[in-house]
């Protein structure tokens, strides 16, 4: 298997489910900062245009961070990150539904539309005077999710989980572009502290050593 690792905030919640697993994959960076996942010979594998990507050994091609976290808890199911049984993996993805579909997209698009709008406004379409607007849904969605958490020390109470994952890695790709969370909320604030302490996170910052001769994405 290749992965195609790159500085962004999905290829880092991949990479945080990696460490906190203990698996090792070999790598090879896209620079997306240049465009490198917009064009050939990277469209190949992946005509979205999005890192990250897992090409299996038989050469099939996965997308999406999310399924390549399935597919990866699949074949290594210890330490259990999404679930032990089908009630835990149920669990797991109720958070990770509500954190990709109120928070995620509104932290990223809002980020396109602002802060990074000299960088996609050639690549995807745009919309800057909706940029404050999504910014403001974020931050509410983000204190309507601080009042549905338990007090337990992770979204999944005592488990950890790919859902403590991917909320804390969007949270804190929000305070680097000027989309800061209010820490004072009185779950999320501890919370995010929590995690922030784990070893997985602050090697999570840093891509994946790239292999030393990776196979062509064509």
């Amino acid at each position: 298997m290749l992965l195609y690792d790159a500085d962004s905030p999905a290829p880092r919640c991949l990479r945080m489910f990696l460490i906190e697993k203990g698996l090792q994959l070999p790598a090879a960076q896209i620079d997306v900062f240049a465009g490198e996942n917009r064009a050939p010979p990277f469209l190949t594998l992946n005509p979205a245009g999005q890192t990250p990507v897992l090409r299996l050994d038989d050469g099939h091609v996965l997308a999406e961070a999310v399924a390549i976290a399935e597919y990866i808890e699949e074949l290594h199911p210890w330490p259990a990150l999404i679930g032990r049984n089908p009630a835990e993996r149920a669990e797991t993805r109720q958070w990770w539904r509500r954190i990709e579909l109120n928070i995620t997209e509104f932290i990223h698009n809002a980020y396109h539309y602002a802060e990074g709008l000299a960088r996609f406004r050639n690549r995807i379409p745009v919309a800057p005077e909706a940029a404050a607007g999504l910014k403001r849904v974020a931050q509410d969605r983000i204190a309507w999710l601080d009042g549905l958490m338990a007090d337990g020390p992770w979204l999944c109470g005592e488990r950890f989980s790919a859902a403590d994952i991917w909320l804390y890695v969007w949270l804190d790709f929000g305070n680097a572009v000027q989309q800061p969370f209010d820490t004072a909320l009185p779950r999320i604030g501890p919370w995010f502290r929590r995690v922030a302490a784990r070893p997985s996170t602050a090697v999570s910052r840093s891509l994946l050593i790239a292999s030393s001769s990776p196979a062509s994405p064509g």
